[in-house]
């Protein structure tokens, strides 16, 4: 009976130690739980700063971009108006040259006109010259 007493008490010791691991587990498996959802937790909000940092920074570039694409239209804008107003000078410039080419074009005709008129008279002249002799 001793030994069945003795068995009775190492099963008990046992028991008791078994129970005592099963509890630290237990706790240890609650810690390893509240961790992990901490950890989470600091993810999820790391992640959202970083989020944040991305937008604030894609924001920035985009402010960055549309004041270059600005100063590039404002350029392009400003040369067009230059070759404009040197086109329009350039034509105003064609402008007076035709004008002078249609004046002495003009002064020409004018000048033939007179010539044309001044030989008919002179053939006619010869004509009633050549009538006469």
């Amino acid at each position: 009976m001793e030994n069945e007493t003795i068995v009775k008490e190492i099963v008990k010791a046992l028991e008791l130690f078994s129970d005592k691991i099963h509890y630290e587990m237990k706790e240890m498996g609650n810690q390893l739980r509240t961790e992990m959802q901490e950890m989470g937790q600091q993810l999820r909000s790391e992640m959202q700063e970083m989020g944040q940092q991305l937008r604030s920074e894609m924001q920035e570039m985009g402010q960055q971009l549309r004041s270059e694409i600005r100063g590039v239209e404002s350029k392009l804008e400003t040369r067009i108006d230059a070759l404009k107003q040197e086109m329009d000078k350039q034509f105003e410039q064609l402008n007076e040259k035709v004008d002078l080419l249609r004046d002495e074009l003009t002064d020409t005709q004018e000048t033939v006109d007179l010539l044309s008129s001044k030989t008919l008279q002179h053939e006619r002249k010869l004509r009633l010259l050549s009538k006469q002799l």
